[in-house]
C-alpha cells in the first residue's frame, strides 16, 4: 500500500463528513417546508384549509388564529388524529466519482404512514377575554430506503419531528374586531442515517489501493432542541356574512445538539486521521415564519365558502454552519438556495340538515425545492390537493368530523452529487393521502 501523508488523508475525509452532515440537516429542514404539517383539524382538512384563519366554529384556532377564539362563548375541547401516508419511489441510476455505475437497487418505497395527533382547549374568561392551549405538530417528515440502495451515499433514513405547545389569548375589541396572540414552545428533533463511501474518500491517499464502493461504512446523526416563538392574529367581521382572518407564526430558531455516530471498517480507522469517530456536535436550524390569510363568506343558512393564501418565508434560509466537538472535524458552512412558497385553496361547506354537513376543497401547494438542489432526502415537488369531508352533529354539544385528502405530486427530478462525488440521476414518483378524524365538545 502506498504510504499516506497525514495532510492527504485527513482533508478529504473532513470535507466529505462536513458536507454530508450539512446536506442532511438542511434536507430535513426542507422536508419541514415541503411537507409542512397543517393537519391539526379534520374539519379544516376537509375543505383543503379554505378560509383558514377566518373559518368559524373550529377549536383548532388556538394554533391557527388565536383571535378567532373570541367566537366561543362556552368552553371547547377538541381532539384530532391525522393519518398521513405518502409514497416515494425512485427510478434512475448513478455513477461514482470515477464514472462507474453505482451498485444497488431503487430503494423501495421510501414513504411511510404516520399518525399525527392534536388537541385544543378554549375557555372564555369574560365577554372580552378568551384563553386557549393546544398541542400540534407544525413540522414533521420521514423517509427510509432499503439497505444498499443506489442512492445510499445521499441518504438512507431521514426523520424530523417538531411537536409544539401553544398558549393563546384573544381580546374582543368590539363585535367586528378581535385580536389574538400566542406563545409557542417547539421541540425539534432530527435523525439522519446514510452510507459513507470510504473507498472514494481514500482512493487518492491510498494510490488506488481502495476504490469507490469497495469500503462502505455508515454515519448517523441525532440531535434535538427546545425553543420558543410567538403568533399574532386578527379577526374582522365587516358584515354579518363575511369574516376576514390573518395569522402570523414567527420564525423559531433552534440549535440542534446531539451525537454523531459512525460505523467504520476496522482496517480503515488508522487511515482517517481521527475523523469519523463518535462525537458531539451542534447546528443552527431555524423553522421559517409564515402568515395565513383567509376569507369566509356565508351565502345562506346551508352554503358557505372560503379562500386561503399562506406564505412561508423559506427564502430566509440560506446557509448552515456545523460545529463539532471533535477538533479533527472543523466547523463547516454550506450555502443553499430555497425559495419562499405559497399555499392557496378554495372550498366550502354545505349543510344537509341539522346533523350532517358536507365539505370539499382544492389547493395548490408549492415546494421550496428545485431540480438543481433536490436530493433523495427531499423527494418532493409542488402538488395539488383534492379534499372531501363531513361533520355529524351527534348532540347539541358534540360534533364528529372526518376528512380525506389526496395529494397529486409532480414527479421530482433529481441530478444530485453526493459528498463523495457520486451522482444520482433520475426521478421520484410521489403521492400522498391524508385521513383525518376528530371530535369537538362544547360545555
Amino acid at each position: 500500500m502506498t504510504p499516506i501523508q497525514p495532510n492527504k488523508r485527513i482533508v478529504p475525509a473532513l470535507t466529505a463528513l462536513s458536507f454530508a452532515v450539512a446536506a442532511a440537516i438542511v434536507s430535513q429542514g426542507a422536508f419541514a417546508s415541503a411537507f409542512q404539517l397543517s393537519e391539526d383539524t379534520a374539519q379544516g382538512t376537509g375543505r383543503a384549509h379554505a378560509g383558514g384563519p377566518a373559518a368559524p366554529n373550529d377549536c383548532a384556532v388556538v394554533a391557527n388564529n388565536p383571535a378567532a377564539m373570541s367566537d366561543f362563548t362556552t368552553s371547547c375541547l377538541t381532539g384530532n388524529v391525522s393519518a398521513i401516508n405518502f409514497s416515494a419511489k425512485f427510478s434512475g441510476s448513478g455513477q461514482d466519482v470515477f464514472g462507474q455505475p453505482l451498485t444497488g437497487g431503487n430503494g423501495g418505497d421510501a414513504g411511510t404512514t404516520k399518525a399525527i395527533p392534536s388537541a385544543f382547549y378554549i375557555r372564555p374568561i369574560n365577554e372580552q377575554l378568551v384563553l386557549g392551549v393546544g398541542m400540534s405538530a407544525p413540522f414533521g417528515f420521514q423517509t427510509e430506503y432499503n439497505d444498499r440502495w443506489v442512492g445510499r451515499y445521499q441518504g438512507v433514513k431521514t426523520k424530523l419531528q417538531s411537536p409544539a405547545l401553544t398558549f393563546a389569548g384573544s381580546w374582543k375589541l368590539n363585535d367586528q374586531l378581535s385580536l389574538g396572540a400566542s406563545l409557542i414552545v417547539q421541540r425539534t428533533s432530527a435523525t439522519l442515517v446514510q452510507d459513507i463511501d470510504f473507498g472514494a474518500i481514500l482512493a487518492g491517499p491510498t494510490g488506488g489501493a481502495l476504490l469507490p464502493q469497495e469500503a462502505d461504512g455508515q454515519g448517523g446523526l441525532k440531535g434535538d432542541d427546545l425553543s420558543y416563538g410567538f403568533g399574532l392574529g386578527a379577526l374582522w367581521k365587516p358584515t354579518a356574512n363575511d369574516r376576514f382572518g390573518v395569522n402570523f407564526h414567527s420564525q423559531i430558531d433552534h440549535t440542534l445538539s446531539g451525537n454523531g455516530t459512525f460505523l467504520v471498517p476496522s482496517n480503515l480507522v488508522p487511515l482517517l486521521g481521527g475523523a469519523f469517530v463518535n462525537t458531539k456536535g451542534k447546528a443552527d436550524l431555524n423553522t421559517p415564519w409564515f402568515v395565513n390569510l383567509g376569507w369566509w363568506h356565508t351565502v345562506d343558512e346551508r352554503f358557505s365558502f372560503g379562500v386561503n393564501a399562506s406564505y412561508t418565508n423559506w427564502s430566509s434560509f440560506k446557509t448552515l454552519q456545523i460545529v463539532y466537538d471533535n477538533p479533527k472535524q472543523p466547523t463547516s458552512t454550506q450555502d443553499f438556495s430555497y425559495k419562499s412558497t405559497w399555499f392557496t385553496s378554495v372550498g366550502g361547506d354545505y349543510k344537509l340538515d341539522n346533523q350532517w354537513t358536507l365539505r370539499g376543497g382544492v389547493a395548490w401547494d408549492a415546494t421550496p425545492t428545485s431540480d438543481v438542489h433536490r436530493d433523495p432526502k427531499v423527494p418532493d415537488n409542488s402538488r395539488f390537493w383534492l379534499s372531501l369531508g363531513a361533520s355529524y352533529q351527534y348532540s347539541a354539544n358534540l360534533r364528529i368530523d372526518a376528512s380525506f385528502t389526496h395529494l397529486f405530486v409532480n414527479d421530482a427530478k433529481i441530478n444530485d452529487i453526493s459528498a463523495f462525488k457520486s451522482t444520482l440521476n433520475g426521478a421520484f414518483k410521489v403521492d400522498g393521502n391524508i385521513l383525518a378524524v376528530g371530535a369537538q365538545y362544547t360545555f
